[in-house]
């Protein structure tokens, strides 16, 4: 269960990579309405949405050592109808989460024999917010790239780099018994890599032959012939092929063990980010953040459902909002609090969320065109970022500036998608 290079790049806040490790082990590792590789499961689906093979290799392992049926990773035809049916709220969530609608809850959640219950859907629905924002973050850092080189910029190793979740909240509120527990699950895990070698080997024999390597083959030319441009306020940004220079996970050993096509985990691949400004307006309104926020409404529906989660992820939000920024704003010539609402209110003005007492003039004057072309495209289509475009704005700031900015980007998108997503489970419920 090891994240080292996102633990390199949140290590510059160290505040808020506890509050962030706290949340994923709880999310994967405790108590919940889900089972545990069903978990895994769900962030490999999340993941593979913004084509992240970082996340999908690092939960197919994780998958494999909580018990999960190695079938499943030949992808979605062999896994569960009830698993499956999350695909469709699953892609609308990372893509265009204003779409999303009670029938859509309904449908989960009718009596049949693969229905959801609510507890089981919050848990499945933070999940895939959590995911999707974290893949932002991965591509936004650079720690898509080879691990081996520490992401983007010049990064010294941090001691939590090769600690646990658990390990590196000690102290705080994880208990000496859940150390040992984990520490338990480790050894257990390590016992387990030979068997796990051998059940991911018998995958990729059974998976390979010609016909899927030629469409794999014509996946990757397919790739390549289609350019990317990002155009924000009338700015483009051409931007490589995603696919481009990634390669499966392999173990020390050599051997493949990591699902080599990530789009068996999607239908609808197509489907991606649209600008909220060309929605057909008579479907779908403005979300208006008076009628519904966290912190009134998102909050104790969460924490209803799932119990603890709410509270977690109020610190979350509450960490980086309280993350220090004085040399950031002040290069901008302003409060930070004023610098850090632009971005953050910036962030959900593209995904259709609005707050009435904000005056939306004030993010043309804070943030330069560069900076919100690297948003948007980190936001929503991370896949499409490039090492040029983390590296050409904001010259003059500091690395950890810049990993300031990512995890803002991971916060409020995470927000807006579970806006979306508590508000049409609220709607269903009344």
């Amino acid at each position: 269960g090891r994240l080292e290079a996102v633990t390199q790049q949140m290590g510059y806040h160290p505040q808020y990579l506890d509050s962030f490790l706290k949340t994923q082990h709880y999310l994967m590792h405790m108590d919940g309405p889900l089972p545990f590789d069903c978990r895994h499961y769900i962030a490999i689906m999340a993941a593979a949405r913004h084509q992240c093979r970082y996340l999908v290799n690092l939960h197919v392992l994780q998958f494999l050592r909580a018990g999960g049926d190695p079938q499943w990773l030949r992808g979605l035809e062999f896994i569960p109808p009830k698993l499956r049916n999350l695909n469709e709220i699953n892609k609308i969530l990372a893509h265009r989460p204003w779409l999303i609608t009670k029938e859509h809850i309904e449908k989960l959640l009718k009596i049949s024999e693969w229905s959801w219950s609510l507890a089981e859907l919050v848990h499945a629905v933070v999940l895939l917010a959590h995911c999707h924002a974290l893949a932002s973050f991965v591509f936004g850092c650079g720690c898509e790239q080879d691990e081996g080189l520490g992401g983007r910029g010049s990064l010294k190793p941090l001691s939590l780099g090769n600690q646990c979740f658990c390990e590196a909240t000690a102290g705080n509120s994880c208990s000496q018994e859940l150390l040992r527990i984990n520490r338990k699950r480790s050894l257990d895990s390590c016992m387990e890599l030979d068997s796990l070698r051998e059940r991911m080997q018998r995958i990729h024999v059974e998976t390979e032959g010609r016909d899927e390597m030629r469409l794999l083959q014509q996946d990757r030319e397919e790739g390549e012939g289609q350019g990317a441009e990002v155009g924000v306020q009338g700015g483009t940004e051409h931007c490589s092929d995603p696919s481009a220079g990634l390669s499966p996970l392999a173990d020390t050993d050599g051997e493949v063990t990591g699902a080599t096509n990530l789009a068996c985990y999607m239908q609808d691949p197509d489907f991606g980010y649209q600008d909220f400004a060309r929605r057909d307006e008579d479907q779908t309104q403005v979300f208006r953040v008076q009628d519904y926020s966290w912190e009134d409404h998102g909050f104790s529906l969460v924490n209803r459902l799932y119990s603890d989660i709410g509270h977690l992820l109020d610190e979350k939000f509450r960490m980086v909002d309280g993350l220090q920024s004085s040399a950031m704003a002040k290069r901008q010539g302003c409060e930070p609090s004023v610098f850090k609402r632009g971005i953050w209110n910036y962030i959900h003005c593209m995904f259709g969320i609005r707050y009435d007492d904000y005056d939306y003039a004030e993010v043309n004057q804070l943030l330069e065109r560069m900076l919100k072309v690297y948003i948007k495209t980190v936001t929503c289509y991370p896949e499409k970022t490039n090492s040029e475009m983390f590296d050409r704005f904001w010259k003059q700031f500091k690395h950890s500036e810049k990993v300031h900015v990512n995890l803002l980007i991971l916060e409020a998108r995470m927000q807006a998608e579970l806006l979306y997503a508590l508000q049409a489970i609220t709607q269903y419920m009344i």
